[in-house]
């Protein structure tokens, strides 16, 4: 009776955990919208939303109030399945990448600890790439389903580019994997806290990661899956009501978890830059020191958010031939040149 009780308070720790993570990052999509367009009104001289509340803080609810309550129309020539399915699978695999992330030290909770971090499996970063990979699915059926052309070439552009790009992100994450000796996020950071991290090391393999993550999220200058002023809409123009919030909501949370990986790998994760976290939880306790840790990398992540913003409302849009060309004769060879030096670097060092 006692190892059940001990496995259920391990379920809910589990549920509790998992349902605060999908809160969160519903919560930071929701208020990325806003962000986006007061970034782009502060780079175009303008105001930006200031109507519905104080700073306009309640435009995204405005937002997702219209999208809930607008008509749902499903083309009578798309596969209503595949066309429902779509989305749905759009915004279950940008969830499930947060599923291995390790949010924070751990809390302390009674006599038991509790790690922020809802599975320390020892691939986990190999389960994130698998998990982006399956997020192409989500663009093709939505593209295809509508049996619309603009929206299934739209489709084609995506799927084209986010299977380009991801050679090239895995290449470049080779080399951080050759330093750390691991697949496990919690290793990854582990490896970084209170030391040097890994953007220190590998300031070129960040910058291929950081541009391939850019492309992976159909973010600008590699937005030619939403190319609006030569596709309509894009991949989800025949779709409305919440399938289209779904879709849009998204590419937010893809984007926010991208930050998140991208402090993980290179940026220590949830390390506080000069801090010694063990001797600041004997002044002020180690779930204190956890909720720091926590708003550490969650600040690390926004930061890329917003980088990304900026750079949405800064560069133009590449020409098709010019993605494919960067992605395959630039970024695949420079991050296979970088990890051979890593390797050779690693090995001079263990003479």
């Amino acid at each position: 009776m006692y190892l059940l009780a001990i496995d259920w308070i391990f379920i809910i720790e589990k549920l509790v955990l998992i349902a605060a993570i999908v809160t969160l990052s519903m919560v930071v999509a929701m208020y990325a919208t806003y962000g986006e367009r007061k970034v782009a009104a502060f780079i175009q001289d303008r105001i930006g939303p200031n109507r519905a509340g104080p700073f306009g803080l309640l435009q995204p609810l405005a937002d997702g109030g219209k999208l809930f309550f607008k008509e749902e129309i499903i083309p009578l020539a798309s596969s209503k399945f595949l066309f429902i399915l779509g989305p749905l699978l759009a915004m279950v695999t940008a969830l499930l990448t947060s599923a291995v992330i390790p949010w924070g030290s751990s809390m302390n909770i009674g006599s038991r600890v509790v790690p922020l971090q809802v599975a320390d499996v020892n691939i986990g970063i190999l389960y994130v790439f698998g998990v982006v990979s399956l997020g192409v699915y989500g663009i093709m059926l939505g593209g295809w389903a509508s049996n619309n052309k603009f929206s299934l070439l739209a489709a084609i552009r995506g799927a084209s580019q986010m299977v380009s790009y991801e050679l090239a992100m895995g290449l470049s994450l080779i080399a951080v994997l050759m330093l750390t000796g691991s697949l496990q996020m919690s290793v990854i950071v582990g490896e970084q806290y209170n030391a040097v991290w890994n953007i220190v090391y590998q300031p070129i393999g960040f910058i291929i990661f950081f541009i391939c993550a850019l492309a992976e999220t159909n973010r600008t200058p590699f937005d030619l899956p939403e190319a609006e002023n030569e596709l309509n809409f894009g991949y989800h123009q025949e779709y409305s009501s919440m399938k289209l919030g779904f879709y849009l909501f998204a590419e937010y949370i893809n984007m926010f978890i991208s930050g998140v990986i991208m402090a993980t790998l290179y940026f220590g994760g949830y390390d506080i830059p000069f801090v010694n976290e063990a001797n600041l939880a004997q002044h002020i306790g180690e779930n204190w020191v956890a909720l720091l840790t926590f708003l550490t990398l969650m600040a690390k992540a926004l930061f890329f958010v917003f980088v990304f913003m900026w750079i949405r409302w800064t560069i133009p849009r590449f020409r098709f031939d010019q993605l494919m060309h960067l992605g395959w004769k630039r970024l695949i060879p420079l991050a296979l040149l970088n990890m051979v030096i890593t390797a050779l670097v690693i090995l001079w060092l263990k003479k």
